[in-house]
């Protein structure tokens, strides 16, 4: 009897240092497994990133083989659309009609406007100045979410990270040849899609807290292709279908649809869910990166020092504004 007491003491002892763990907790995940799943976000944000980096070598050899930048856009959304539909869920509206001009807004400005207003100001200005302007990315979204969110304020670190990253961006995109011809058209569109990408990574925020990434990104893809088709209606498709058949156009434009569009997209909202949006978008910042190696070891474009240090002078950028306070 003695003993069947003291086995039901320690069991009773057990629980009540089980129930007293949770309580402290909160009812919620271990914290290990939590920081797992946040650094594991941080790392697919830096994946997605160099993805996206390689982008602009795949569009630089599509516009040399004759395809328009809007042709490029559809094809490539379409691809993703075609690959997203037979895994996200079935349901077709959102809960709301705000809900899903929500989703429309996603798809403008994630999509056809941002990827029109950037491809067309390549062929309005340098290219150096549109990768410049677009960078600015990261600094807008969080200009945009200090003026129009309470809980983010504008420390010390977050200032000094964006400007050192902004720094080494134009050390890798000018190559210590600071050049910077203005084209007021060309640098106007260049900015609105940086402006464009500020407002879908705030908007993303809000509405991944209700629809999951899989739902969203569909959403995307969908009004992405509606709201590109009236721009045929004033440039219409030129590029012969029988190009198609060559090796070079369909390898590249598989890994824009696919890779780029499909999986990065659906990642990157993910992403957005897990760190918020001003975490996420500072690593628009390691873009140039990507894109001079890219560009080094696919168009035999040279590889400096000074793109190097660039490079480091990003890093660290990032580092430091990604550890600043009130981030969300």
């Amino acid at each position: 009897m003695e003993k069947e007491r003291n086995k039901q003491g320690e069991r009773e002892e057990n629980e009540s240092v089980k129930v007293a763990g949770q309580s402290e907790n909160g009812g919620k995940e271990p914290t290990s497994k939590k920081d797992n799943s946040i650094i594991f976000a941080h790392l697919v944000a830096v994946i997605t990133v160099a993805c996206w980096g390689c982008t602009f070598v795949n569009t630089k050899y599509l516009l040399r083989d004759g395809l328009e930048p809007q042709e490029i856009f559809i094809v490539r959304f379409l691809l993703a659309y075609l690959c997203i539909w037979w895994i996200s869920p079935k349901k077709i509206f959102c809960e709301s009609w705000t809900d899903e001009l929500t989703m429309l807004v996603l798809g403008v400005t994630g999509g056809s406007m941002y990827f029109l207003s950037e491809n067309t100001a390549v062929g309005l200005t340098y290219v150096n100045n549109v990768a410049f302007i677009v960078c600015t990315a990261p600094l807008i979204t969080t200009c945009l979410a200090i003026a129009f969110i309470k809980s983010i304020k504008a420390s010390s670190l977050l200032i000094i990270g964006s400007l050192t990253a902004l720094a080494g961006v134009g050390a890798v995109i000018f190559n210590g040849h600071f050049v910077l011809h203005l084209s007021p058209s060309g640098d106007l569109l260049a900015l609105t899609a940086a402006i464009c990408w500020a407002v879908y990574s705030l908007v993303m925020k809000r509405a991944s807290q209700k629809y999951s990434a899989l739902f969203i990104t569909r959403k995307v893809f969908f009004y992405g292709i509606i709201t590109i088709l009236p721009v045929f209606l004033f440039q219409h498709w030129n590029f012969p279908l029988d190009h198609f058949r060559k090796t070079e156009v369909w390898v590249n434009l598989l890994f824009l649809g696919i890779v780029a569009s499909f999986i990065c997209f659906l990642l990157w909202n993910w992403v957005i869910g897990k760190i918020g949006a001003l975490k996420a978008s500072n690593y628009i910042y390691l873009n140039p990166i990507t894109t001079v190696i890219a560009s080094a070891l696919f168009l035999n474009e040279p590889l400096t020092p000074i793109a190097c240090l660039g490079g480091g002078l990003i890093l660290i950028g990032v580092f430091l504004a990604n550890n600043a306070k009130h981030l969300g």
